[in-house]
């Protein structure tokens, strides 16, 4: 009789992984159907999109203070004053949505504290220096200098300096070479032994800086590094992911890279959380070293029971997925890294096939 259990559990397992996902797999409407029944791997990331979605909408719609709306279409405003031969008229859109949002969220307050919101009034500022007469634009700039005339007096102007499109000077070009900075990629690696010596707040926030100049889609952004290594927190955090068996008791600083899909109105967004949080956290990691750092980047599979451990640790909102996570401290140079052999180039470059 065990043996037949073991036949019949044997069966079910092979035609679980198996013989059903060749049944399902010809066409994108029985993945999806297979998915729905007999799998639940993608639910937790599909209430996470959706959420995101919901918020988003629902803060542009009723509440008119979309942060990433605004950060978005200010993007995209100043991509149209960047243009070789820039138009006229353009931008008319968007161009009420934006402001809806600006008068929504800024301030003259917010933007000597944050730079982000003097960006906010700069592009704007000058698209409607620049634009034609359109009864659309007319409109948003007699309110654009309606709401900041409020805050803007003789006695308190805002000074010379523009954070709206620029020249690059060569002057300012980077002076590190190629082999300074692939020697940097080289001299990188995952680290996994640390001092017992606390990693100062003020380098990771001076990493985390450098971090956030990496490309971000429409410069949205959509990410959180949540910082732990308050002796409790950071045993409770770092025993979280896979994969950091037999040196975690040495982790001084565990990060947790978190990306928040309320950044996007539609679901075709949902995979840039993942590519924008990895840009900076690779960033990240190269300031690290520069600053004497190292960093382990730690992956964060998919996994429900440690996705609702996560999610109540970090008190996250069911919109907000983990990326993945970075452990941090000073490196122990008598200890090894591991070499970790690269692919040939070969193996990963193609040019025009």
């Amino acid at each position: 009789m065990k043996k037949i259990l073991i036949k019949i559990f044997q069966f079910q397992v092979l035609f679980r992984t198996q013989i059903l996902p060749k049944i399902f797999v010809f066409s994108p409407f029985f993945s999806s159907l297979y998915y729905l029944l007999f799998s639940s791997q993608f639910k937790r990331e599909q209430h996470a999109v959706l959420k995101g979605k919901m918020k988003h909408l629902k803060d542009l719609k009723f509440h008119k203070n979309n942060i990433y709306t605004l950060i978005r279409n200010v993007h995209r405003v100043e991509k149209g004053l960047i243009m070789k031969e820039r138009r006229l008229i353009f931008a008319v859109d968007f161009i009420t949505e934006t402001m809806d949002a600006f008068v929504a969220l800024w301030s003259v307050e917010k933007m000597e504290g944050n730079l982000q919101y003097r960006w906010f009034y700069d592009v704007l500022n000058e698209y409607f220096s620049v634009t034609g007469s359109h009864a659309v634009i007319d409109v948003e700039k007699a309110r654009f200098q309606d709401h900041t005339k409020r805050y803007i007096t003789k006695e308190r102007n805002i000074d010379s300096i523009k954070n709206a499109p620029y020249k690059r000077e060569l002057k300012l070009e980077s002076k590190i070479s190629y082999d300074q900075f692939y020697d940097l990629t080289v001299y990188r690696r995952s680290v996994r032994w640390f001092l017992d010596k606390k990693v100062s707040h003020d380098l990771v926030d001076k990493a985390i800086l450098a971090a956030k100049q990496s490309p971000s889609a429409c410069n949205r952004q959509p990410f959180k590094f949540k910082i732990f290594d308050d002796p409790i927190l950071l045993k409770q955090v770092a025993n979280l992911p896979m994969g950091v068996k037999g040196y975690v008791e040495g982790i001084p600083m565990m990060i947790a890279v978190v990306g928040s899909l309320d950044a996007y109105f539609d679901e075709r967004d949902r995979h840039i959380i993942y590519i924008d949080g990895s840009l900076a956290s690779m960033t990240f990691m190269y300031a690290l070293e520069t600053l004497g750092l190292s960093s382990c980047a730690i992956n964060w599979p998919d996994i429900e029971v440690l996705e609702k451990k996560m999610e109540s640790t970090l008190k996250l909102e069911k919109h907000e997925r983990v990326i993945m996570c970075i452990a941090v401290g000073h490196p122990d140079l008598d200890l090894k890294v591991a070499y970790s052999g690269k692919r040939d180039i070969s193996d990963i470059r193609t040019y025009n096939k």
